[in-house]
């Protein structure tokens, strides 16, 4: 049975002193037309809602609940939940949060209304990210759950969308740097919700940043702004884009033949969107405001890989670190340093500071991964290179290097070959 609010219910007697029918009443309430007959009946029985009644069970409290208000030195309950916690750890109270919230409505004067400040950012300073869920999107003979990462600088208003099929932190991550090419340049400060491949843990200035995309963060030099808690006008710019992206660039308008056919169209309309609206801080189109902004905008250069993990270890002796339950090899010179390992779409990164001084495929069955070039080249002040390898290494290492077509059939001949070598040699 549907639920109607107070407001509805009174629309719905409005309708039928119009003379409406059950049948477009439910049909304009968004409700079934048993939910109609249920709630006219109610009313001709003059029925009340049984929720009201329930109010009445915090009365009982009252003297509680304004010993609490004294204590914490408010005039009304500022935080219920907070209220209702106490009263059923100190006096056991039997009602749920929603039976006080009803209560507290009705028995106290509303909280005063904080004024916005209303502020305009420089060319620059901010953009506002966030995702946008669209489920059963027509894709690729089916239907998909797709989302589309929504980026828009804050005071050009230049936006745009980014396709993905998963909300995951390398989505998250790849999303940014697709948006960032198409913006132009990576702003001082991104403004993003608390979701969790950007907050960890708490909420706003006070929240735990996820550490990878801190990481993420340094690497292409802005800073994450998240918004306090429950509080989408502190993104207003970007939440409004995403209203009026349900209508203007809505994907279920046909069948796509792939994500990249999906994304093209996006970009397309964004295109259209820029030369056609105004901005309102410079009275300019998008496009013109946006062109404009460019020259405050740090270059977006190379992007680093997206990446889900991100640690840093100290490289062993043998040259190599581990991850993943794997060895990876790095160049000697970095023995005894700390180097970040950062897991990337199918490759593993290291990182010595901001330069990449190695790749490796990453997941793969081998769990000793090396490259031979990491262990040759020059000494350096700090680290000798590993002892060079002698005949028989030398030819374990070219046979290894084959390929399985290419490798000697008798093995042990090669190798006994390679030793009567070196024993000519010695004498």
């Amino acid at each position: 049975m549907a639920r109607l609010s107070g407001r509805q219910v009174v629309t719905l007697q409005e309708l039928v002193k119009a003379g409406v029918s059950n049948v477009e009443a439910a049909r304009l309430l968004g409700v079934t037309e048993g939910a109609v007959r249920y709630h006219l009946r109610r009313q001709a029985e003059g029925a009340s809602d049984g929720r009201a009644r329930q109010a009445m069970l915090a009365e009982s409290f009252r003297g509680a609940i304004d010993a609490y208000l004294e204590a914490v030195g408010e005039k009304a309950p500022s935080n219920v939940t907070e209220l209702h916690d106490w009263l059923v750890a100190e006096h056991d109270y039997p009602g749920s949060v929603r039976n006080l919230q009803r209560y507290v409505r009705r028995a106290f004067p509303a909280p005063p209304l904080r004024a916005r400040r209303r502020v305009e950012t420089p060319p620059g300073a901010q953009a506002q990210a966030d995702w946008a869920h669209f489920p059963a999107v027509r894709l690729e003979g089916g239907e998909r759950d797709l989302v589309a990462f929504s980026m828009i600088l804050s005071h050009s208003r230049a936006d745009t969308i980014v396709w993905s099929a998963s909300a995951d932190q390398l989505a998250w991550l790849s999303c940014h740097n697709d948006a960032f090419r198409r913006l132009g340049g990576v702003p001082a400060t991104v403004r993003v919700d608390n979701v969790k491949t950007a907050v960890i843990r708490g909420a706003g200035a006070w929240g735990e940043l996820n550490p990878t995309y801190q990481r993420y963060a340094e690497s292409v030099r802005f800073h994450i702004d998240p918004c306090q808690r429950q509080s989408p006008e502190a993104k207003g710019k970007v939440e409004r884009r995403i209203r009026e992206q349900r209508y203007g660039c809505n994907p279920y308008t046909r069948h796509w033949n792939d994500l990249a056919e999906l994304q093209a169209w996006s970009d397309e309309r964004a295109s259209l969107r820029w030369s056609r609206r105004t901005c309102p801080a410079t009275g300019t189109t998008v496009a013109e405001a946006q062109r404009a902004e460019l020259a405050a905008l740090a270059p977006v250069g190379v992007l680093p890989e997206p990446f889900d993990i991100a640690v840093t270890w100290r490289v062993n002796l043998d040259c190599t670190v581990n991850f993943e339950s794997r060895a990876y090899s790095v160049p000697f010179a970095h023995v005894g340093q700390q180097v970040e390992v950062r897991g990337c779409h199918g490759v593993v990164q290291i990182l010595a500071g901001a330069s990449v001084i190695a790749v490796h495929p990453r997941g793969t069955g081998v769990r000793l991964v090396l490259n031979p070039a990491h262990f040759e080249g020059a000494a350096t002040d700090t680290v000798l290179p590993p002892q060079p390898l002698g005949r028989m290494g030398a030819r374990l290492e070219e046979i290894a290097s084959m390929k399985p077509e290419n490798r000697p059939l008798d093995l042990y001949a090669a190798l006994a070959e390679a030793a009567a070598d070196r024993e000519r040699r010695r004498a």
